[in-house]
């Protein structure tokens, strides 16, 4: 053995001998108790970050301890489209060339993106086996691979069926000049300066940049603790408009802020996300006066058909003449939404979106964690699910957005001609508009052909279909919402519902995440689990903690604290990285990332191999060059042990107790700590020093061997690089020489 330990030197050629020997593929063996993970899928848009490190290191634990005690163990890798993050990567690029998605029809960006992520996706599997995460490449899952989307759609279809999906209005951010929608990521909010305009509204004074929007209004707001305004909530005042009176209730909410304005707000839930919001708590009409032309409906009477901008000057004119202008802050300083592609301003505009109705599907999922059937770890994060799943509403589950499972609902453009699209024609020129109007100048092929985006009015009919009906049907252009299609993953990695994997490995036995998701997946996934089969899809589920930057703050690219956990590898192994991150939380909580204990355990990796190193050494000079040259360590040898010998088996006895409780229990620093002390401690510091000079070798020999290579199968699991590394370097001292670590067994009491 080198004087050192050279994780450089091993890494790669290890992880090559683990995959070749098949240790990570199980086997269905009904001889055999099954033990399952499922890797949460990375985003295939870009490289991992140090909280999946801390999952796969995590994962690859829980693994490996229960391949080694005999279980058929089956860790499914996988990686995730990752929707709008994925797409707006890849536009970034497209930006970079002077194209938008908006030059393409829908097919062929989609095709376009999936050659991105095709080429970076390589990069994550990449990292996963450097990690040297012992998952099944075998059974390898992308979350748009076919029989994914064959699972996700029949899933949808059942739901429709059981009358558990339906079409209503949800706000999204609208682009009038572009003629489409924006994820939150794709708007940018820049500072403006805009007239702030105070209007008469009854007896109260009120502020609004958007005075266009009054024919909207359901509602005035003020915060519940304003004392000024403590006698009007509940009521009903009358408020002079420009088209006629009209009366609004008064009501109390905390999305007020009482600085801005008088603290009286006007609330129009068709245009306003904190109105929208506030609305559905207060069951407030949603009244839209804008529509997606970007101009005035007829709710505004006289002033329909004016384009917003336009509007809203001859609006403020006519306000000043009746009156209802107080005052006009010319100098206010605002921040606006704007979309990306023209920085036009953002309309937040009620369109019809897909819904699914959670009340039936939740209330099975809660129980099941009331009731034990699924345990929660760390025990503190539980509560934080059931008010999660107290209080959860009815699911949007369609996204403007082309990267993504496509819903399969068609619809008849004969029988829908108000359907609004935009599409390319054979020309390359966008076209928007009404279906009716456009198909007498255009052929459906050729619609069809450039489709870009397609909006359905509430009264839309369809049909719900995986394969396109006879016809000229256009399919939505709206795709799942990633955590619809991810709250199978359970499901679809296992094959569901016919596969031998299925029927062997379901239900998996933990689910291993950050906290963060307990309520966007975690949830999500019990409810479809037990939708579809009846059973939650695992056991237990164990929430690791954020790691956040060396200062504490969470890690951000605009504040340049991101560690990439790849230079740690590369400078300290992998080896100290996992164990390091791993000893670093505690318990489910959030820490700051533990540079100190990675270097800390780079060095106790060097003390680990040091050890091995001089029993090879001290076994030569003693003449023991193989196995059955030194006997071999057994209960009969109790008459020739010494005390110290007794002792060290002894607590090395009561350390595998202790590893085993504390794995079973989730406390991976725990079992982290006792092994580092056990080795570090009681097994050099203490016993090797003080017996380096006893006559009786052959049995200090022994003793010392059987309890290292003991140590080494409690460490593998933890540090599995150095721990396979010197169990090959001192293959002639074991009774079987050609067995990996990864496959031998795991250590019983004497």
């Amino acid at each position: 053995m080198d004087k050192r330990y050279d994780h450089k030197l091993y890494e790669e050629k290890i992880y090559s001998l683990w995959e070749k020997s098949g240790a990570f593929t199980p086997k269905i063996d009904p001889k055999k108790k099954p033990y399952t993970i499922v890797l949460p899928p990375p985003n295939a848009s870009g490289r991992m970050h140090t909280g999946n490190v801390l999952m796969i290191a995590i994962e690859d634990l829980l693994i490996r301890w229960k391949r080694m005690q005999g279980f058929s163990t089956l860790w499914i890798p996988g990686t995730d489209h990752a929707g709008f993050e994925t797409q707006i990567t890849f536009e970034r690029t497209l930006k970079e060339k002077g194209k938008s998605r908006f030059d393409f029809d829908r097919n062929t960006l989609y095709k376009k993106i999936e050659e991105f992520v095709l080429e970076n996706k390589g990069l994550i599997e990449e990292q996963i086996r450097n990690m040297g995460a012992s998952v099944d490449w075998s059974r390898y899952k992308f979350t748009l691979d076919p029989d994914v989307i064959e699972t996700v759609v029949n899933t949808f279809e059942k739901l429709h069926k059981d009358g558990l999906v339906y079409r209503d209005n949800y706000m999204v951010n609208y682009c009038p000049i572009c003629g489409t929608t924006f994820a939150d990521l794709e708007v940018k909010h820049k500072e403006r300066k805009d007239p702030l305009y105070f209007l008469k509204y009854g007896p109260f004074s009120l502020a609004t940049v958007r005075p266009e929007t009054k024919f909207g209004d359901t509602a005035v707001a003020v915060h519940p603790d304003d004392k000024r305004y403590k006698q009007y909530i509940g009521k009903e005042i009358e408020v002079e408009g420009l088209l006629s009176k009209f009366k609004l209730t008064v009501i109390a909410d905390t999305f007020v802020d009482p600085k801005f304005g008088t603290g009286v707000v006007k609330v129009t839930p068709a245009h306003d996300k904190n109105d929208y919001e506030a609305g559905l708590r207060h069951n407030l009409e949603i009244k839209p006066v804008i529509g997606l032309d970007g101009k005035l409906n007829e709710n505004a009477g006289k002033y329909a058909g004016l384009a917003v901008t336009a509007a809203r000057k001859i609006i403020v004119e006519d306000l000043r003449k009746k009156g209802l202008l107080e005052k006009i802050d010319e100098n206010y300083i605002h921040t606006v939404a704007v979309c990306y592609k023209g920085g036009h301003d953002i309309e937040p505009t009620i369109l019809p979106n897909w819904f699914v109705k959670v009340k039936k599907l939740k209330e099975p999922a809660h129980n099941a964690v009331k009731e034990g059937v699924v345990k929660i770890y760390p025990k503190w994060q539980e509560s934080k699910y059931h008010r999660w799943m107290e209080s959860m509403q009815d699911w949007p589950i369609s996204r403007q957005v082309v990267w993504g499972i496509r819903i399969p609902a068609w619809y008849d453009i004969n029988d829908n001609k108000n359907l609004l699209i935009t599409f390319l024609n054979n020309k390359k020129e966008t076209v928007s508009g009404e279906i009716g109007k456009l198909s007498e100048k255009y052929s459906f092929e050729e619609i069809e052909k450039g489709l870009q985006t397609l909006i359905a009015p509430q009264s839309a009919k369809y049909v719900i279909a995986a394969h396109k009906p006879k016809g000229e049907f256009l399919q939505e252009t709206d795709t799942f919402d990633t955590w619809f299609s991810s709250g199978q993953w359970p499901l679809v990695t296992l094959g569901y519902p016919n596969s031998k994997d299925y029927k062997y490995f379901y239900p998996t036995d933990v689910l291993e995440t950050a906290w963060e998701i307990l309520r966007l997946w975690v949830s999500r996934m019990i409810m479809f689990g037990i939708y579809l089969t009846g059973k939650p899809p695992f056991k237990d589920v164990y929430l690791h903690g954020i790691v956040r930057a060396l200062d504490g703050k969470k890690m951000s690219k605009s504040l340049g604290n991101v560690i990439n956990p790849e230079e740690y590898q590369e400078e300290f192994g992998t080896d100290a990285l996992r164990m390091g991150l791993i000893s670093g939380t505690a318990n489910g909580k959030d820490f700051n990332f533990p540079r100190d204990k990675v270097i800390s355990f780079r060095n106790f990796a060097n003390k680990v191999w040091n050890i091995g190193r001089f029993l090879s050494i001290v076994l030569e000079k003693e003449g023991y060059k193989k196995y059955d040259d030194l006997l071999s360590y057994s209960k009969d040898m109790e008459s020739k042990l010494k005390q110290e010998d007794k002792d060290l088996v002894k607590k090395f006895d009561q350390l595998t107790k202790d590893v085993n409780t504390c794995l079973g229990k989730y406390r991976f620093s725990d079992a982290a700590e006792v092994i580092y002390h056990f080795m570090w401690d009681d097994l050099a510091s203490n016993y090797l020093e003080n017996n380096k000079n006893r006559v009786d070798k052959d049995v200090t020999l022994s003793v010392f061997r059987h309890v290292y290579f003991n140590s080494l199968k409690l460490l593998h699991p933890f540090m599995p690089f150095i721990t396979e590394a010197i169990w090959q370097e001192l293959k002639n001292q074991r009774k079987y020489p050609e067995q990996l670590l990864i496959s031998s067994s795991w250590p019983e009491n004497m």
